[in-house]
């Protein structure tokens, strides 16, 4: 049984004054991580990160995975959305990631991933964790280990790169689409609520994603066994009054009782 990983993790993004400063060092955090756990790694970094070379290091490692195998994708750089065209949703709206070109070619949609995500052969898990998107509240959690100040969000707004009219301002307060999880062994990690803003910050000096710093804190502090316990311990620290963000568990119950990366 194979394990093989994707980590992208994008800072630069030419043309739209909306560079981040976390999402490589989250990238590489990942990347360690998987490394460790026996992980076959691949890495996109920064203009690595092309749109057409996401859809083929995704695509590639779908259609590589037989029954047994498992494969991890990390996702950290900004999230945006998209008019939606085929009128799956709800509020009008494709979520989507952001490849490096995302000026000339445009966003990754959740469409787009979901139809990578159907190529799978069966008995093959796929766990995706993205650390990127839109905006929220709440106060609570532990913030000892942040630094002060709050850089950005990892929100590319579509004005700063999208032309043609938009829908209306007013943020989707629905869930992700479900394709990110669909029956059989999906699980999407994600760092906050559609509708929240991830943050891209910095913890003793080190520039990072709020949800990743924490998620590897608890991993390798607490050691949980399965991905609800996981979840369960990052909530312990976000969302909190200066990282206003929730994250998510999306998949069925017998996913989020798998043990953690194997």
């Amino acid at each position: 049984m194979a394990k093989n990983a994707l980590c992208i993790g994008i800072n630069d993004y030419p043309g739209t004054q909306n560079d981040l400063s976390g999402c490589v060092n989250d990238a590489n955090d990942w990347a360690e991580e998987m490394n460790s756990r026996g992980f076959t790694v691949t890495q996109l970094l920064d203009s690595q990160a092309k749109r057409a070379a996401m859809i083929k290091a995704i695509g590639g490692l779908i259609d590589g995975a037989e029954k047994g195998d498992s494969l991890v994708i990390t996702y950290s750089g900004h999230g945006t959305w998209v008019p939606d065209s085929d009128g799956d949703e709800p509020d009008g709206r494709d979520e989507a990631l952001c490849p490096w070109d995302l000026s000339s070619k445009g966003a990754l949609i959740d469409d787009d991933i979901h139809d990578l995500f159907t190529r799978r052969a069966a008995g093959v898990r796929i766990i995706l964790i993205s650390d990127s998107c839109h905006s929220g509240s709440v106060t609570r959690g532990d913030e000892t280990d942040l630094d002060p100040g709050m850089p950005r969000v990892r929100f590319m707004p579509p004005q700063a790169w999208m032309k043609g009219p938009l829908p209306p301002a007013a943020l989707s307060a629905v869930k992700p689409r479900g394709g990110f999880t669909r029956a059989g062994g999906d699980l999407l990690l994600a760092g906050c609520q559609d509708h929240e803003y991830s943050w891209d910050t910095s913890f003793h000096g080190r520039p990072n994603g709020a949800f990743t710093y924490y998620a590897l804190k608890v991993l390798r502090d607490i050691k949980p066994t399965t991905y609800q316990k996981w979840f369960d311990a990052i909530r312990a620290y976000l969302p909190s009054t200066r990282l206003p963000q929730a994250p998510q568990i999306l998949g069925s119950r017998s996913a989020r009782s798998f043990k953690v990366f194997r």
